[in-house]
């Protein structure tokens, strides 16, 4: 793994840091439409990556989630940074996004590698073999 490149967590890993660090904060980056009708996980806040309708790469997703840190994003000696967590449907996007928050200075980037819903298994559906829900991690929907 690169130094610039967000770390992986799994999603047990990700419930355990929330819990250890009150900083943590859980970004899901999927679509509106996925937010809202899928599901997501508890407490996760929602700032698109790419959304409806013209999905293309919010331009604005850096200043986004800096707001969301107010302030967070300020490192200390004692404490570190405040860690944020990136979550979409199986992990690739929010690889690509950690990146991006990589490389605008943010020095604390997770990223679940198996997502909310995992892979598709060989019927080509999610949630069977991998992901948030799969490992019965508190989500909820509209």
């Amino acid at each position: 793994m690169s130094e610039n490149a967000p770390k992986d967590l799994t999603p047990q890993q990700t419930w355990q840091l929330i819990g250890d660090d009150p900083r943590a904060i859980l970004v899901d980056i999927r679509s509106s439409m996925e937010f809202l009708f899928v599901g997501h996980p508890k407490g996760a806040v929602h700032v698109p990556w790419i959304d409806e309708p013209d999905w293309t790469v919010n331009p604005d997703f850096v200043t986004d989630i800096r707001k969301l840190l107010l302030g967070g994003a300020i490192c200390t000696e004692d404490d570190g940074c405040a860690p944020v967590i990136l979550i979409c449907r199986s992990g690739k996007r929010s690889l690509q996004a950690g990146h991006v928050l990589m490389e605008a200075g943010f020095n604390r980037v997770f990223h679940v590698g198996e997502g909310f819903e995992g892979d598709l298994d060989e019927n080509h559906h999610r949630s069977t073999q991998g992901g948030w829900r799969f490992h019965d991690l508190p989500w909820e929907q509209c």
